[in-house]
Formats: C-alpha cells, structure tokens, sequence
C-alpha cells in the first residue's frame, strides 16, 4: 500500500535549511530551530508507508521557530522514492505486517534519537514525535516502551498495535507523556476506531491524551495541521 497525499489542501513549501544527513542508519532532512536557543526542543517527523522524509518536511517551515525539526526516512525500502517502516498488506481488508520489521524499527528508531543527541543539540527532555499512518504507529510504540526518551507525541491518522503493550511499563514517565490524536472520521484505510481506541488505552495508563476527529480521510487536513501547530506551540 502506498502513502496517500498529506495536506492536499495546503500549499507544500519545502524548507530553505533542509540538510540531508545519517544517524542509526537512517536518513533524515533537518530544519535548524528559526529561534536560536541552546537547547531547543526537538520534533522528529515520521511518514507513512510508500512515502519518504520529504512528506512531512513539506511542512517544516510552518513548525514554531524553536524547535529543530527532523524528518526521518523509514529502513524499508519500497521501490524509489518509497520506504516503510514495516511491510504491511490488506488481503482481506484487515492489515497483515511484518511483526518483525515493526519491532526492528522501533529499535531502530530508538537508537536514532540517542545518536542524534551526538550530532544536534536540543534538549532531551523536550523531544517530540509526529507521525502519520504508519508513522503514527511507529511514534505510539516508540513514546510508549521508552517514556524516558520521548515527552510527547502527535499520532495522525495511526493506531497502536496490539503487540507493542507486553512491552509497555506504567511508570510516572509514562503517565506524563503528552499526546494529540488527530483522524478523519471518513478513513477507509485505518479506521477512525483505531484512535478511540488508543485513546481509550492511554487512559487506562493513567495519560490524559488530547483526540481530535475530522470529516475527513486518510489525510491531514488545513484543520489538523491547524491542531497540531496549537499543540506544539
């Protein structure tokens, strides 16, 4: 499955800054924070299935200026122009994935934030992550089994997997984990219900998330993007 267009209401400017450089084996674009800071808070984009580190990053320019921006690309490579952070197919409309590519990447993803720290200097405690769709997923998993590593997450249009809750641990990190759960009430390729139904988790944890719905698709939308800014800022 490819990713389908993000923001196909919004008009994309990439970013003047974009630096394309490695850490963990993974490839990712850089926007250096507007407002220069010591330690500036740090926002690390994650795309969906059939996309690459340019998808989000269309977006870099309109992130606060204090935060540097990173947008990774996923291991898993698709065809040109196109990776995954996991195999996934819809046989029969539900999705079958690669269990193994989902766990490796999240490893993975772990490790990049800790390398970054070695390239880039922000501030550990205010490390933030966006996905969508598949990148949502990945943001739920990463935030979710190392607290200690994440302060917040925005997961659009994504779910959580099933496998990654033997994993998680409640802790008081865990508890003060900050996120915003945007969907389109109109998604045919991951449900609506899948965010309820992460919202429904988080609380049982004892986070107290932020769930926003749209009439809308498999997409982020002027209105999200709107919500994801506010949360950021």
């Amino acid at each position: 499955m490819r990713a389908l267009s993000v923001l196909p209401t919004l008009s994309l400017i990439m970013s003047t800054s974009l630096h394309a450089q490695t850490a963990a084996g993974l490839h990712y674009l850089v926007r250096q924070p507007v407002v220069s800071t010591a330690k500036p808070p740090v926002l690390i984009m994650l795309h969906g299935v059939g996309s690459n580190e340019e998808d989000l990053f269309s977006f870099a320019d309109r992130i606060p200026g204090k935060y540097l921006v990173i947008s990774a690309r996923a291991p898993n490579t698709l065809s040109s122009g196109s990776y995954a952070w996991y195999d996934v197919d819809f046989p029969t409309g539900k999705p079958v994935y690669n269990l193994d590519q989902a766990e490796q990447s999240r490893v993975t993803l772990i490790s990049f934030i800790q390398e970054l720290g070695k390239s880039h200097a922000f501030d550990p405690a205010r490390v933030y992550l966006c996905g969508f769709s598949q990148g949502a997923i990945m943001a739920y998993s990463v935030a979710l089994t190392r607290p200690d590593l994440v302060h917040g997450i925005a997961a659009m249009s994504g779910r959580l997997l099933e496998e990654v809750k033997p994993r998680i641990k409640r802790t008081p990190q865990l508890e003060r984990l900050s996120f915003l759960i945007t969907h389109g009430t109109q998604d045919a390729v991951l449900p609506v219900q899948g965010a309820k139904d992460a919202d429904a988790y988080l609380r049982s944890l004892g986070i107290t998330p932020t769930l926003k719905t749209y009439a809308d698709g498999h997409t982020i939308n002027a209105a999200m993007l709107a919500d994801l800014l506010a949360w950021l800022d």
